[in-house]
């Protein structure tokens, strides 16, 4: 029998690593399931949103009458109905109920959940390596949404037929909850510490990565959101495709650009397919210069509203 002592050296520090990510997976899918889970500690009348967005009755109006409960949240889904992105007939609304109705109301749940986790990763206090990390996800998750709405923009603006399903907002907000699992994973590695446990930082890095797209998608399920932002959160096909380039292509794509523009050494191991257009629009974010796809990013950002 191996002496404890004995799982450091090199030949058992795997065996380590997935029997703390099995433990820590099994932590967290229990507090899901019983519905324990410090998932993100978002606004109530966000929860409240998401519970009514699962009943077939509710109407805008609903909806809008728990906004006025939070101004804070209602003044971003008013700016938001506005914004560039997803005010596409670029008639400015003034009022509530006019604001839902245009987004519509699983959209209005996708934008006050992803806002509230975006605030919750800036604002956090936990300790410093973990609120280190929470933020930067944060620009990590802007970044990668930024550009799945560059991405999908070469695919419309191809005019090609195939891509009408693409909606430069939902790719945005795809991206934006892509990572919604890690607050859970780097609250439960805070709380462990708390405890009085201890786990070596670089090693809850690796679980980190390794069990963030799990926790996301037992996340996203909970709260009742579609396969396409599971899909880009799991990196994973879960349905058959019904058109030939999904939500899932394009964070593929965008990732790739990221890569690419970052220098990352994995890049020939990350697989990613795509058609004319896509290997088009691949070429030309990747071959834009580094201030030029900046700007593009922040223009992205600046006109979502969020």
């Amino acid at each position: 029998m191996n002496h404890l002592s004995f799982y450091w050296l090199p030949e058992n520090n795997e065996i380590l690593i997935k029997g703390i990510e099995t433990e820590f997976a099994q932590l967290i899918e229990q507090s899901i399931s019983t519905g324990k889970i410090s998932l993100p500690p978002i606004p109530d009348v966000v929860l409240q949103i998401q519970r009514l967005s699962a009943q077939e009755n509710t109407s805008a109006t609903d909806i809008a009458d728990c906004l006025i409960e939070d101004p804070s949240l209602a003044a971003i889904v008013i700016r938001v109905a506005n914004s560039v992105i997803f005010n596409r007939r670029s008639i400015i609304c003034t009022d509530l109920v006019t604001a839902v109705a245009r987004l519509g109301i699983h959209r209005v749940r996708d934008i006050v959940t992803a806002q509230s986790i975006e605030q919750l990763k800036q604002s956090v206090n936990l300790s410093k390596e973990c609120n280190y990390i929470l933020i930067n996800s944060a620009a990590t998750s802007r970044e990668l949404a930024a550009t799945m709405v560059m991405v999908t923009k070469g695919f419309r603006e191809s005019g090609d037929p195939r891509y009408k399903n693409l909606e430069n907002d939902k790719a945005l907000l795809t991206g934006l909850l892509a990572d919604i699992g890690l607050f859970c994973i780097v609250n439960e590695y805070y709380l462990y510490l708390e405890r009085g446990n201890y786990l070596d930082e670089n090693i809850a890095l690796q679980i980190f990565s390794s069990q963030c797209s799990i926790v996301s998608k037992l996340v996203l399920e909970h709260w009742g959101f579609d396969s396409d932002f599971v899909e880009v959160a799991t990196n994973e096909r879960i349905e058959y495709p019904e058109h030939d380039v999904t939500y899932l292509d394009i964070a593929r794509i965008a990732n790739h650009v990221l890569m690419f523009r970052r220098g990352d050494e994995d890049i020939d191991e990350h697989e990613v397919e795509f058609d004319v257009t896509g290997a088009d629009i691949l070429y030309r974010l990747t071959t834009l210069g580094d201030l030029e796809f900046r700007d593009q990013i922040d223009e992205v950002i600046n006109a979502c509203g969020l």
